[in-house]
C-alpha cells in the first residue's frame, strides 16, 4: 500500500470513528414527546412538534424527526397526537392546604341560594355528633340568585341557619376568605352576645360584627372578627393535614398545575412538604409564602435566611402581608366612598407601617414580600412603604416585591408598578367572577379607570403573573386563562368583554401562567419555557388553546402533567 492510501484509510478509519464516537458521545432520552403542538414560551423558537427529556431536564427541543434522533432502545415514546404541550403551568397565588381542606368540608362555591346552603348545612348536621362542628367554605352572597328578603347590610341573617343546627356550632367561611357565616350556638361559644347580654364584644381592630338596627349578630363576621369563632374549632389532626395535603396535590396535578405559590402559610405546612418531599410524594413544585400573621414566624425566619432548595420543590424566600379586606364584604380599603355603601371606605387589616417594616428587613435579609392589596388605597400606601425602603437599600436592585391581587387601582399608581419592578400578581378568574356586582361597589369610572387593567400594568412594564385564589375560586387555569383574553364571564357575557381594551392576547396569558409566573419566583433560569437544560415541567391539553374560537376555551382539559420528566397525572 501506497503512502498516499495509506494516509487515506487512516484518514476514513478517523472519520468513521468520530462519527461512532459522536453518536455514542449523543446523550440518549429517557422520554421523548412527539407529533405534538408545542408552545415553548421562548422567543427564540416559539413552536416546535417534539421536546426530548433526561434526567429531570429537556435534552432537545425540535421535529419530531429531529427528536428520534434521541429515541434508544429504553426510550418511552409519548406520542402526542395533535395535543397542545406547554411549559407546566404555574399557580402563582392560591391556599395550599385550603384546597385540600376544601375537599373534606361543606363545598358551598356553587350553592345559589342562601335555602340551598341550609339544607347543605342541615344535611351535614344530620350525621354529625352534637357539639361536634360542622365547617364549610364557598359561600358568596353576590353570586346568588337573590338575598332574603331579611338581608342586613348585604348579607343573610343566621336565623334559618340556626333553627337547621341547634346542637351543632357552624363556621362557614365566605369565598373571599374575608368574612365568614356562624350560627347561634358558634357565637354563644365565642361570647356574641345578642341585645342585652353582658358580654358584648367591642369593636374588632380590623374586622366587624355585622348587627341589625336592634344590635343583634346576624351571623357575617368580616375580616378579623371571624377569628372570634375559628380560634374555637379544634386543631386539625395530623392524619387529616396529611388527607388535605393529598387531596390538594391530586388537585394541582389533574389541572396541569406543575408550580403552585402557597400564599401564606406557617411551619407546619412547610415541615409537611418537607415530609411528603423526603417520602418522594410531593407531586408539585412549591414556593411557600410565610404568613405575617405569624411574627414569630418570621422573626425566626428572618434571623435563619431564606431556604432556596437546589431541588427546585420547596423553596422559602418569601412573606406574605394582608393588608385590605375583599370587595364582596366591602373590606377593601378604598380612597373613595363605596358607590353602594355611604360613608364606609374599608379598612387597613394590618398597620400599613408594616410593609414598610417587613419590606426593609426582606432587602437586608434576602426576602421578597407580597403583600395583599385590593383596594386603591390599599395599592397606593403599599407601593408608596415599598418605594421608601427601595429608596433606603438602593444596592438591592434584583427584589421582586409583589403586590397580590391588584385588582382596583388610581389612575395615578398604575405606571409605579413598572416603574418600581413590582409584580403584579392577578387572578385573572375574579374578573368573571366579581365584575357583573363589582360595578355596584365601585361605578363606572373607578371601574373603567383603574380595575382589572392588564394591558394598562403591562404598558407600563410591569411583570403580571396568574393564578385563581383557589380555593376562593376553582383552581382549574383554563377559566382563569378564558378570562384573561375575553373578559366575559364564564357564561361568555357579555358580547365582546367587560372593558375589551384590557384583554390579555393569548401569548401573554401563556407567559403570565409560565415564564413570568417563574420570574415571580426568581426561577426563570430553571423552568416556565421550553428550553434545552430547563425543567421538564408540561401541562398537556386537548385543544390548541392559542387558536381555537374563544367559546371553545372552557371546554378544554388537561389530559396530561408532567413535573421533572415524570407523569403526575393522566387522563383515561
Amino acid at each position: 500500500m501506497t503512502h498516499y492510501h495509506m494516509q487515506k484509510a487512516l484518514l476514513l478509519a478517523t472519520t468513521i470513528l468520530l462519527l461512532f464516537s459522536c453518536r455514542q458521545t449523543k446523550q440518549t432520552a429517557e422520554t421523548v414527546y412527539f407529533n405534538g403542538l408545542v408552545y415553548t414560551v421562548n422567543d427564540m423558537q416559539p413552536t416546535a412538534e417534539a421536546v426530548a427529556v433526561a434526567d429531570g431536564k429537556i435534552l432537545a427541543v425540535g421535529t419530531s424527526a429531529e427528536i428520534q434522533a434521541y429515541v434508544g432502545e429504553k426510550t418511552e415514546s409519548v406520542d402526542l397526537q395533535g395535543k397542545t404541550l406547554t411549559p407546566g403551568f404555574i399557580e402563582s397565588h392560591a391556599h395550599l392546604m385550603g384546597i385540600g381542606y376544601n375537599k373534606l368540608e361543606i363545598d358551598l362555591m356553587y350553592v345559589a341560594t342562601y335555602e340551598e346552603l341550609v339544607a347543605k348545612v342541615a344535611e351535614a348536621a344530620r350525621s354529625a355528633e352534637p357539639g361536634e362542628w360542622i365547617t364549610g367554605r364557598g359561600w358568596h352572597q353576590d353570586k346568588w340568585i337573590e338575598l332574603p328578603k331579611d338581608a342586613v347590610k348585604g348579607f343573610q341573617i343566621h336565623d334559618a341557619l340556626s333553627a337547621a343546627t341547634p346542637n351543632n356550632p357552624v363556621y362557614l367561611a365566605h369565598a373571599s376568605g374575608h368574612a365568614s357565616f356562624v350560627n347561634q350556638k358558634a357565637m354563644e361559644l365565642a361570647g356574641i352576645a345578642t341585645l342585652g347580654g353582658e358580654n358584648i364584644p367591642q369593636e374588632v381592630v380590623g374586622g366587624e360584627i355585622i348587627r341589625d338596627e336592634l344590635g343583634n349578630p346576624t351571623g357575617v363576621l368580616v375580616e378579623r372578627a371571624s377569628g372570634l369563632v375559628s380560634r374555637l374549632i379544634p386543631k386539625d389532626t395530623p392524619e387529616r393535614a396529611e388527607k388535605a395535603l393529598e387531596l390538594a396535590l391530586q388537585e394541582l396535578a389533574e389541572k396541569g398545575i406543575t408550580s403552585f405559590h402557597d400564599a401564606g402559610s406557617g411551619q407546619e405546612v412547610i415541615d409537611l412538604l418537607q415530609k411528603f418531599k423526603e417520602e418522594g410524594r410531593l407531586t408539585s413544585r412549591m414556593y411557600v409564602m410565610l404568613s405575617g400573621r405569624q411574627p414569630e414566624l418570621i422573626d425566626t425566619w428572618l434571623q435563619k435566611g431564606p431556604l432556596i432548595d437546589p431541588d427546585h420543590m420547596v423553596t422559602v424566600r418569601s412573606i406574605k402581608l394582608n393588608m385590605d379586606g375583599a370587595l364582596g364584604p366591602w373590606g377593601a380599603w378604598l380612597l373613595e366612598d363605596y358607590s353602594d355603601k355611604a360613608g364606609h371606605r374599608g379598612h387597613e387589616t394590618m398597620p400599613i407601617a408594616l410593609v414598610g417594616e417587613m419590606a426593609e428587613q426582606g432587602l437586608q435579609y434576602g426576602f421578597q414580600i407580597c403583600s395583599h392589596a385590593i383596594g386603591d388605597r390599599t395599592n397606593r400606601e403599599v407601593l408608596d412603604q415599598y418605594e421608601a425602603a427601595f429608596a433606603k437599600h438602593p444596592e438591592v436592585t434584583d427584589h421582586r416585591f409583589r403586590i397580590e391581587h391588584a385588582q382596583h387601582l388610581h389612575p395615578d399608581d398604575i405606571g409605579r408598578f413598572g416603574e418600581l419592578g413590582v409584580i403584579a400578581a392577578i387572578q385573572a378568574i375574579h374578573l368573571s367572577s366579581d365584575r357583573p356586582w363589582a360595578i355596584g361597589r365601585l361605578g363606572a369610572k373607578r371601574i373603567k379607570d383603574g380595575a382589572y387593567v392588564w394591558q394598562k400594568l403591562l404598558a407600563s412594564g410591569a411583570v403580571i403573573s396568574n393564578g385563581t385564589d383557589a380555593p376562593v375560586e376553582p383552581l382549574d387555569p383554563i377559566p382563569s386563562f378564558y378570562a384573561s383574553v375575553t373578559r366575559k364571564t364564564l357564561k361568555m357575557q357579555p358580547d365582546g368583554g367587560y372593558e375589551p381594551d384590557q384583554k390579555m392576547t393569548r401569548e401573554q396569558a401563556l407567559r403570565s401562567y409560565t415564564l413570568d409566573a417563574a420570574y415571580a419566583e426568581f426561577e426563570e433560569d430553571f423552568k416556565g419555557s421550553i428550553e434545552v437544560g430547563k425543567a421538564a415541567d408540561f401541562t398537556v391539553f386537548d385543544q390548541n388553546i392559542l387558536e381555537i374560537p374563544e367559546n371553545e376555551i372552557l371546554n378544554t382539559r388537561v389530559v396530561m402533567t408532567v413535573v421533572g420528566g415524570k407523569t403526575v397525572y393522566q387522563a383515561d
